[in-house]
């Protein structure tokens, strides 16, 4: 309580950690699990190895760390970066802090990818998006956020590639048909990216996300990818909790209420 003008805070605030009542050891014990998975963990794994109360409370705790594995101010992609759409299959099963009883159902969603590829072998940082549709608008616009101006952008041959020079880019344009290397070899970053990706969403969670919240899970996979060569995972329980205390509050509602919209 400040002296002066009686205001009550506290050391939590303003962090993903606000108004929480679930114990911040409980908190702190999630992130070293969450982050010592080299697979990650669902939100029902959770709630088993830390004994919670409720699903709708692992749930939850996984979105806050989810949205704080963003960092505000992130470096965009430099050098040769790959850039292709993949669709990937989840289903939609029945929410288990649901009160609405529904059928499953198997969706198709598009996503962006952007890989930077490391000479003479290697891939560097990616980026992941849901994307509404294949436009140039919309690729454009992805393209603009995740990658920095003057990079050489490596793609196929569709037309929503087209004209990259107009915003700033070096584009390196791989027409697909009729060519006599596969796909899967002149980008090999963007296929083995979109791989990875769909056999973590099938192995961990079982392919079962909901559409409304997918980018959350794609944020989880960034993360993982990006600090896949430290040495430390202490490192990255550290770096979560590092950018934990500077993300702003999220709660359920939140959450809830941004996936509706």
């Amino acid at each position: 309580m400040c002296k002066d003008c009686r205001h009550q805070s506290t050391v939590t605030a303003g962090t993903i950690f606000d108004k929480t009542r679930t114990p911040l050891r409980v908190w702190l014990a999630a992130a070293w699990y969450l982050t010592n998975q080299k697979q990650g963990v669902s939100a029902l794994g959770l709630q088993r190895v830390l004994g919670l109360g409720s699903y709708q409370t692992a749930w939850t705790m996984l979105h806050r760390f989810r949205r704080a594995m963003v960092r505000i101010g992130r470096e965009r992609l430099k050098g040769l970066v790959e850039i292709d759409e993949a669709y990937i299959a989840i289903t939609d099963r029945e929410n288990p802090i649901s009160a609405v009883r529904r059928k499953s159902h198997t969706n198709k969603i598009m996503i962006g990818l952007a890989v930077e590829i490391l000479e003479p072998k290697g891939f560097g940082r990616i980026r992941l998006r849901q994307l509404s549709s294949d436009s140039k608008e919309c690729v454009r616009q992805f393209i603009q956020d995740s990658i920095e101006p003057s990079a050489i952008v490596r793609t196929d041959g569709s037309g929503s590639y087209a004209k990259l020079h107009e915003i700033g880019y070096n584009h390196e344009r791989n027409v697909m048909l009729g060519s006599e290397v596969p796909a899967h070899v002149s980008m090999a970053g963007v296929h083995r990216v979109a791989a990875l990706l769909k056999r973590w969403l099938l192995g961990t969670h079982h392919g079962s996300v909901q559409p409304e919240h997918l980018d959350a899970y794609l944020d989880e996979f960034v993360f993982r990818f990006n600090r896949r060569s430290s040495a430390s995972r202490g490192m990255l329980f550290y770096r979560l909790l590092q950018q934990a205390v500077v993300t702003d509050p999220l709660t359920y509602q939140d959450i809830i209420q941004s996936a509706a919209a």
